[in-house]
């Protein structure tokens, strides 16, 4: 496995976590953009996620330190549903978020909708990969990322062939076994080109995938073992998902 090695942050609650993560993300977009350069980060889903992106957004009010026309917004992975489906990461995202500071839209790269007229989920994905060749910066500043209690990471199931897919950005998934069942999801190879890989996980329903992740356990069976950020891995986690940290 390459990449950095993982720290561990735990946090005593999800709303404390959530605080920490909105603080730590407006710090690096602020850091990179005093480089020069335009951030580019990668949100997830779940309600974690939906808790820091309100964080974000509250904190956002009362601080000038990021220009948010300055930013990309990407996606780790996204449900082949309607646009406006309250079940896609991005409806959640700007709800919570997005439309809540002023991002410039043509930085804001949504995986394509499946009422968009890209057609099925296959040219969806090739459409997504094509987004990212042509607009993305090489690799992702920050990528957030959760992980459900069967270990997967993004739209990465156990045991799923995409799993061993090499050759791609990002791969239609037919068959999740958490509905919906048809989503987009970055490869390993998309997923890992990054500085800062950043697992934002809450609740002790998540405790043995982490517990198993984190002691190293098979990608094949434990996903998010296959994600690590190539400066920094960070697991965040709320006191009830560190409850069976590998000793």
């Amino acid at each position: 496995m390459t990449g950095s090695a993982p720290d561990v942050v735990v946090l005593p609650d999800a709303d404390t976590l959530a605080r920490h993560v909105a603080e730590r993300l407006l710090e690096r977009l602020a850091q990179v953009q005093a480089e020069g350069r335009v951030p580019s980060v990668g949100l997830t889903g779940g309600s974690i996620a939906e808790r820091v992106h309100a964080a974000v957004a509250r904190l956002a009010e009362d601080s000038a330190a990021v220009d948010w026309t300055r930013v990309d917004v990407w996606w780790g992975d996204e449900r082949f549903v309607p646009a406006d489906d309250p079940e896609r990461n991005a409806v959640q995202a700007r709800r919570a978020l997005l439309d809540l500071v002023p991002l410039d839209p043509a930085r804001v790269h949504e995986v394509p909708a499946s009422d968009s007229g890209v057609g099925d989920v296959e040219a969806a994905a090739a459409a997504y990969s094509q987004e990212i060749r042509e607009h993305g910066g090489g690799r992702f500043d920050v990528l957030m990322l959760g992980v459900g209690p069967d270990g997967h990471v993004a739209s990465l199931f156990p045991r799923s062939a995409q799993l061993d897919v090499d050759d791609r950005v990002a791969v239609a998934v037919h068959d999740s076994p958490k509905p919906p069942p048809r989503r987009v999801s970055l490869t390993y190879g998309a997923l890992n080109r990054t500085a800062e890989v950043w697992f934002l996980v809450s609740g002790d329903g998540k405790a043995e995938a982490v517990g198993r992740a984190l002691g190293g356990a098979d990608l094949h069976e434990i996903p998010a073992t296959g994600v690590r950020g190539q400066d920094r891995t960070l697991w965040l986690l709320d006191e009830p998902a560190a409850s069976r940290l590998p000793r």
